[in-house]
């Protein structure tokens, strides 16, 4: 079958298999978290984007070759309450954006600012800071070499509009302006966007719906 983007919480991950890299994707209760498991085909390597909750799921998804790393994407709970039992499990490093790490009770081991690297393997992914959902959310870039870029998104941005700024005019203000700057300024539309719940999208198609989401306020 075809990558969809589509899991259900209790059911198959979906995999999108790409030249250089596979991506996993599991759904998790019970507010329907996506976490993404990234292999590197060279190295076998992998690395696990939020270990959101059911840490049995997750670490059935990982298998015996373990993690390398676990990058939570932010600081809010949903997105955390799996780390601690995944960790102690596999002995991954722990990653998040520098100014979420303090929101997140399991140690960071690697503090990410804006531009950074990552490495699964031989594969490469940069993390973007973006701000307004959480001071110190991050998204993951993976510019496939063979193909269009991958980017994974956390709560930031879905089909439809970014992530929830809860009323707050200025930080909406921000989340779009880094949203529209760092993601839409700097990548094409072909890039396929993993979010942190929900079905996946393209930046193609969002892009023509920006000028209205900004206008809304959310």
């Amino acid at each position: 079958m075809p990558y969809s983007g589509n899991v259900t919480v209790g059911g198959p991950a979906d995999v999108h298999e790409l030249r250089d890299l596979m991506i996993s994707k599991v759904a998790v209760g019970p507010m329907d978290n996506n976490a993404y498991l990234l292999r590197c085909r060279a190295t076998g390597q992998q690395l696990l984007i939020d270990a959101a909750n059911d840490a049995g799921t997750l670490l059935e998804l990982i298998g015996d070759d373990g993690i390398a790393s676990v990058v939570t994407t932010h600081r809010h709970g949903d997105h955390w309450q799996a780390l601690a039992e995944v960790v102690a499990a596999t002995g991954a490093r722990t990653c998040a954006g520098r100014y979420d790490a303090e929101g997140i009770p399991v140690p960071t081991d690697v503090l990410l600012e804006d531009g950074d690297t990552l490495r699964v393997g031989e594969v490469e992914l940069t993390a973007r800071h973006l701000t307004g959902h959480t001071p110190g959310s991050v998204a993951l870039v993976y510019d496939d070499p063979s193909g269009h870029p991958h980017l994974f998104t956390g709560d930031c941005l879905f089909p439809g509009g970014v992530g929830n700024t809860f009323g707050d005019a200025e930080n909406f203000a921000r989340l779009i302006d880094d949203v529209e700057n760092k993601l839409f300024g700097q990548l094409p539309d072909e890039t396929w966007v993993y979010p942190g719940h929900g079905a996946d999208t393209t930046l193609g198609t969002e892009r023509p719906h920006l000028a209205e989401w900004r206008e809304r306020g959310w």
